[in-house]
C-alpha cells in the first residue's frame, strides 16, 4: 500500500461491493491493481473506502452501505460498464478469468477498431477489456455500424 497522497483526476468511478477486502484481492489478481489505501469501519469491520489504481486509472471502492451505495446484487445488475485499456486483450481476459471473472463475450476484433472482450467480475461489475488495433474515424465507424446492422 502507498502512503503517498493521491493526485485526483477529474472523474473517478466508485464501486460498491459485497466483501470489499475480497474485491481488492480480486482486482489485484485479475487486473494488476495497486492498492493505495483502505479505511476500515471500526464498528463493522467493513471497508468504508479504499482506493486502487489499474493501469494508472484511479478507482474508489467500498463495502455496501445501503444508505450510501448499493451493489449490483442489491440493484439486480448494473447499467455501467468499466472500460479498461490493456496491451493484450487475450492475456488480460485469461488473467481475469483465472482470478474468477466470467467472460461474457470472448476477445474479438470490433468494427470500431478495438479488440475487446466483456467480463463480469465476481461482485457484479461489468468490464470491457480492450486495445485499439486500428484508428477509425467516427464517420467510418458509422459506415461500419450501418453495414453490420444490415446483415
Amino acid at each position: 500500500m502507498s502512503s503517498q497522497p493521491t493526485q485526483y483526476p477529474s472523474m473517478i468511478p466508485g464501486l460498491a461491493v459485497r466483501d470489499a477486502a475480497k474485491a481488492l484481492e480480486f482486482y489485484k489478481a485479475a487486473f494488476g491493481a495497486v492498492e493505495l489505501f483502505r479505511l476500515i469501519d471500526p464498528e463493522s469491520g467493513k471497508i468504508g473506502h479504499a482506493e486502487i489504481t489499474i493501469n494508472g486509472g484511479l478507482i474508489m471502492l467500498a463495502d455496501e452501505y445501503p444508505a450510501f451505495n448499493k451493489t449490483p446484487q442489491t440493484l439486480g445488475g448494473t447499467p455501467v460498464r468499466i472500460c479498461l485499456m490493456v496491451d493484450d486483450v487475450d492475456a488480460a481476459t485469461e488473467r481475469a478469468k483465472a482470478a474468477g471473472a466470467t467472460v461474457t463475450r470472448p476477445p474479438s476484433d470490433q468494427f470500431y477498431g478495438h479488440r475487446s472482450a466483456n467480463l463480469t467480475d465476481p461482485f457484479g461489475h461489468e468490464w470491457l477489456v480492450q486495445r485499439e488495433i486500428e484508428k477509425v474515424s467516427p464517420a467510418e465507424m458509422q459506415q461500419r455500424w450501418d453495414a453490420m446492422v444490415k446483415k
